[in-house]
């Protein structure tokens, strides 16, 4: 008890980490999986339409890129917005606000007209879904306790993995009876109804609402509902675990990435979130494609295309597991080298259907997994003043490797690359992945004390 309380004031994050989960808890999980799950839904969409929308409109590839790219651009654009908005206003706000916008946009763009027109509302619709992620990410965060908090927040992620999923089953049967309209309106009105359940039952983060003085009685009905508050506590609160910033350190969220004792941790995980999703988003767009190149059946290939979509769902719920027992930075790091070998095993071995799939499942299980897991240690790396715009930033960089990805995909498969080219050339940025969370691994240590910050009475 001594741990949570000092002179009569409780220790936040040191009270949540000392109980068991309970169902308020789980109710902020369940809510974030739901936002996720929606976020998958209208982020897979357009992949799925792409093929109805080109018949409709007779759009060759080219003519289709700019749709397929705009979002993309908007989750980038998003990400890197709606993360200092969070850190200034509250996760809950961005998040409600994030899930407006990607709801309302993917309504509108039911009714698009135009190439135009529906890339400029997938551009929008990106906005929102680049900012919803990263508040997700943030408030589950802040409501687990250490011990369990990688496996919750990579288990909360999983649903991006079954949101797009259920995108495919339900266009497989939408499609032919209502055209890829109906598609993207049903990502519009999901979204927008489910908000009504977020504004009742989705707490704001009591550690953001600590920031800020004259909190205190929100906090303490916010702990309440997890656990009775202990005996002796005399009405304040404080977050032993959050830094105090360095001296000339900036007010703004963006400033504190950028303070010494986080600079170099920031960059190396920018990087190793642009190396990531670069191969993510290569091989989700163009893994079929490639498949089918070496001569197998479009069956097969949707078959080893869900089998990295497995892989990757499967890879977040273990290195999640294991992130919260040993060494997060050694276990991702491990998992991205692991990767690039599965990677290059596929250069070589693609000829062989039965090897390949065990290979495509283990880049799943590695680069996806590892990526989900990277989520998570963003989270658990910065402040709280600064944990919702480090989150988004990291996840900012990643969608622009995501662009070069699905855009250098194309592009080599123009130049007439094939299996071997590619894939021996995706090695570099998983080994590079690999490398930075290592570096980031040997300049910071899991679970070391900060400076202890002041009791807030």
């Amino acid at each position: 008890m001594s741990a949570i309380l000092h002179k009569g004031a409780v220790d936040v994050r040191a009270f949540v980490d000392s109980q068991k989960l309970s169902g308020f808890q789980w109710r902020v999980l369940g809510l974030c999986f739901l936002v996720v799950a929606l976020d998958g839904f209208d982020t897979a969409a357009i992949g799925f339409i792409a093929p109805a929308l080109s018949h409709d409109w007779s759009l060759s590839p080219g003519q289709l890129n700019p749709v397929l790219v705009a979002a993309l651009g908007g989750l980038a654009v998003g990400a890197f917005a709606c993360g200092p908005l969070a850190d200034r206003f509250g996760r809950k706000r961005i998040l409600m606000l994030s899930v407006l916008l990607f709801g309302g946009f993917s309504l509108a763009s039911a009714w698009a007209g135009s190439v135009t027109e529906l890339s400029v509302l997938r551009f929008l619709t990106g906005l929102g879904l680049g900012g919803a992620m990263p508040q997700a990410v943030t408030l589950t965060s802040e409501y687990c306790p250490q011990r369990r908090r990688s496996l919750l927040v990579t288990t909360m992620f999983c649903g991006f993995t079954l949101g797009s999923a259920l995108g495919g089953v339900v266009s497989a049967h939408l499609l032919p009876l209502h055209g890829w309209r109906s598609v993207l309106a049903l990502g519009g009105i999901l979204p927008i109804l489910v908000l009504p359940a977020l504004a009742l039952w989705l707490p704001e983060s009591a550690r953001f609402l600590l920031l800020a003085p004259g909190n205190e009685a929100r906090v303490a009905r916010l702990l309440r509902a997890i656990a009775p508050l202990p005996a002796g506590w005399t009405g304040g609160f404080f977050d032993a675990s959050d830094p105090a910033p360095s001296p000339g350190t900036g007010r703004s969220p963006l400033q504190r990435l950028m303070a010494p004792e986080l600079r170099t941790g920031t960059l190396l995980l920018w990087g190793a979130f642009f190396m990531s999703l670069l191969i993510i988003y290569l091989l989700t767009n163009w893994l079929p494609t490639l498949i089918k190149g070496t001569g197998l059946s479009l069956s097969q290939a949707a078959l080893l295309t869900a089998l990295f979509q497995l892989g990757g769902t499967l890879g977040s719920v273990l290195l999640g597991a294991a992130m919260d027992r040993v060494n997060p930075y050694r276990v991702l790091a491990l998992a991205y080298l692991a990767g690039a070998l599965c990677i290059g095993a596929i250069a070589r071995y693609y000829t062989d259907f039965w090897l390949l799939g065990a290979f495509v499942a283990g880049v799943g299980f590695c680069i996806s997994g590892s990526q989900v897991g990277a989520n998570a240690l963003a989270a658990s790396f910065y402040p709280t003043a600064s944990r919702a715009t480090g989150v988004s930033w990291a996840l900012g960089a990643g969608r622009i490797g995501s662009i070069v990805g699905s855009l250098s995909g194309g592009a080599m498969l123009g130049l007439g690359w094939g299996m071997h080219g590619i894939f021996s050339l995706l090695m570099i940025p998983a080994a590079l992945a690999a490398l930075l969370i290592f570096s980031m691994g040997r300049r910071y240590r899991p679970g070391a004390a900060p400076p202890a910050a002041a009791p807030a009475h």
